[in-house]
């Protein structure tokens, strides 16, 4: 795009100034700058490719253009593959963001440490010093190909392309995207024309190159991405690594060009890095051969993966003027409401110090409804002191009115239980399906609050 360049220049002498004042600095002369525009100049935005690399050549017809199949390669770590659809897209830029401690750069020097046994892999640290790195590869007894691997501590966009075109570099790791500078911008290190520049850069020699690159992305106080939404527009798939209580970590994709979104990972956090939990589920059932009260099971979907997990609920005489209520891993206000529902539709008097636990330190989201059932039924059998089975599953939505609503994917969630050997599975009444009668369990459809407890007393 062409832009009209702008000059003042005296009068009188012919001096040029960068901007209007009142008096000639050279000859002393007042009101003689006057606003000169010179030719238009070509601007130097209008050179910059895309971000897929240079653009231009006019239009093209389909048949004219040549199909490329996005070529997939496996990490080797299980969870980060299922997130991203079957492994790395060759060529892609991905970004990966998460709470401070929350794992990534372990992660991620697990990953390149498995990408250098294949290709020669690059992890350029911005924030930490380059033994800082050797110390945790040496900690977590990750296995590298010492020739392949290449570190690198700098800032500059530049230096760090010369370096991957230098070194023939496949695979690479830039931590962190907020923490590097480029040339092509103004502004200190973060600052949004920085960012947006800096990726932009990165990725267009990605895409040149055929190389693969994960990105380290900071976090705002709003727990999202921190930059410039354009950051986001550039890459090609962006993840978050989100912290749980303990030691579960929960990796979900936000975007991808080359796959689902809906796709979640689990990691356990330990003394030897970030390990895939093939079987979520057997970390949230609290695995006890003993029944007791105030315990049931339920099923969540987390993506598009069905987790079973154990709801634990403890009641105990209030000593204080006010009952308490103490939830971990659960919302408080959705816990008011079904202590309401009780009360307004099953005349439940709960006049008891009440505690609610998720085994494994799991969070359930606030929209995730499904487990408001097992939740009455948890609460109701530690005020009743009454046991639910360990091989009973109960899920389902509940309504202010006392009906029992649908919950989505009602049928994996079913197949999920049984293959986990549960015997006697309730579901809310729109749910069932006769598909589910040959499974192996009997199946409880449930209309109201009030058919449930008849069923589970």
């Amino acid at each position: 795009m062409a832009k009209n360049k702008t000059a003042y220049v005296c009068n009188e002498c012919g001096q040029d100034f960068p901007r209007w004042q009142g008096q000639c600095n050279a000859c002393q002369e007042w009101n003689t700058i006057t606003e000169v525009r010179l030719g238009a100049t070509k601007s130097s935005s209008s050179s910059v490719g895309g971000y897929a690399g240079a653009v231009g050549g006019g239009s093209k017809k389909l048949s004219e253009i040549k199909e490329f199949e996005a070529e997939k390669m496996l990490t080797g770590i299980g969870e980060l593959d299922r997130v991203l659809c079957g492994g790395l897209t060759t060529g892609s830029v991905n970004i990966i963001s998460g709470d401070p401690g929350a794992g990534k750069t372990t992660l991620l020097s697990d990953l390149v440490s498995r990408m250098s046994q294949i290709m020669p892999s690059l992890y350029c640290t911005a924030e930490e010093s380059l033994s800082q790195f050797k110390n945790r590869v040496n900690r977590l007894k990750l296995d590298c190909n010492e020739d392949n691997l290449y570190l690198m501590a700098e800032t500059s966009v530049e230096a760090i392309i010369a370096e991957l075109d230098a070194k023939q570099v496949k695979f690479a790791v830039i931590d962190s995207i907020q923490a590097v500078v480029t040339e092509l911008a103004n502004g200190s290190p973060g600052s949004p024309s920085q960012v947006k520049s800096s990726a932009q850069s990165l990725t267009q020699y990605c895409k040149q190159n055929n190389v693969t690159m994960f990105l380290v992305a900071h976090v705002n106080k709003n727990n999202e991405t921190a930059g410039p939404q354009t950051l986001i527009h550039i890459v090609d798939c962006l993840t978050h690594l989100e912290c749980n209580d303990g030691q579960i970590r929960t990796l979900r994709a936000n975007k991808n060009r080359f796959g689902d979104v809906d796709t979640v990972g689990i990691f356990r956090m330990t003394e030897r890095g970030m390990l895939s939990v093939d079987n979520p589920s057997e970390i949230f059932l609290s695995g006890s051969t003993t029944e007791s009260a105030g315990a049931t099971i339920t099923c969540i979907r987390k993506g598009n993966r069905n987790l079973l997990l154990e709801i634990q609920c403890l009641t105990t005489e209030t000593e204080g003027e006010f009952p308490q209520r103490v939830c971990v891993g659960l919302n408080m206000n959705r816990i008011k409401m079904l202590t309401g529902i009780l009360r307004k539709h099953t005349k439940t008097k709960i006049f008891h110090d009440t505690y609610f636990n998720i085994v494994g330190g799991l969070k359930i989201d606030e929209s995730e409804t499904c487990i408001d059932l097992a939740l009455v039924t948890a609460l109701l059998s530690s005020l009743n002191d009454f046991v639910v089975p360990r091989t009973t599953c109960i899920m389902g939505e509940l309504s202010l009115n006392g009906d029992v609503r649908p919950i989505d994917s009602g049928v994996p969630r079913v197949k999920e239980a049984v293959q986990h050997g549960f015997t006697e599975i309730f579901i809310p009444f729109r749910n069932y399906h006769k598909s589910m009668e040959g499974l192996g369990a009997k199946i409880n459809p449930v209309k109201t609050i009030h058919e449930l407890m008849e069923l589970i007393n």
